[in-house]
């Protein structure tokens, strides 16, 4: 296995930042879940709404690959390494479909990605820091939440929205299987007061990211 030195690591992690902020990241090669999903007529109203839940969702994904680069960079174990950079290529997916889907929404990305992928990437350091159990742990939580959220704005979304509400159908299943690895792989399930903070910082982005 080749060892990185400090530089090299910091310009393999300035590469994927860049990669994960201009949406040209490596991804698995699957089907945009749409593709074979009618384009229904939106009204404006309809079309700004499912913009802004589309752009939350694409903002939720930048902060994924921080958090999994920051936790793969940290990680002791090489199995617990190899588990967050896998999840991440898949994730790679839902920011290229949710980006896509923001282009046919003619939708903007949040003006606040940088910021949302340098506090995620410290995050997942932080946590990969404290032990494989927890960065694990912490990872199924994430995920967990996310299903909910996907939840609510596959509800939220207009009925006839039926190729975004197909693209966050997929990442929910994705985000599922991802959890449920991560506790597979010996996460621990985090303290309640620790969870708490995590859905109070999920809903200061998702707030954020649907006005900017």
């Amino acid at each position: 296995m080749r060892h990185y030195s400090l530089l090299d690591k910091f310009i393999n992690q300035a590469d994927y930042a860049l990669r994960t902020l201009l949406d040209t990241p490596r991804i698995t090669g699957r089907t945009y879940p749409a593709t074979h999903v009618g384009d229904h007529l939106l009204t404006e109203q309809e079309k700004r709404h499912a913009g802004n839940l589309m752009r939350v969702n694409h903002a939720g994904e930048v902060s994924a690959q921080a958090l999994y680069q920051g936790q793969a960079l940290t990680a002791r174990l090489d199995n617990v390494r190899a588990n967050m950079e896998h999840a991440a290529l898949e994730e790679n997916d839902h920011l290229v479909w949710t980006a896509k889907r923001l282009k046919e929404l003619r939708s903007h990305k949040s003006l606040l990605n940088p910021f949302w992928y340098a506090g995620s990437f410290a995050t997942g350091a932080l946590t990969g820091m404290i032990g494989d159990k927890w960065s694990l742990g912490f990872v199924a939580e994430t995920e967990f939440q996310v299903v909910h959220h996907l939840d609510h704005h596959i509800q939220q979304l207009p009925a006839n929205d039926a190729r975004s509400i197909a693209i966050l159908q997929q990442m929910k299943q994705d985000e599922s299987h991802h959890a449920t690895t991560a506790l597979k792989a010996g996460g621990t399930s985090l303290p309640l007061p620790v969870k708490r903070l995590m859905t109070v910082m999920s809903k200061v982005l998702t707030a954020s990211a649907y006005y900017l």
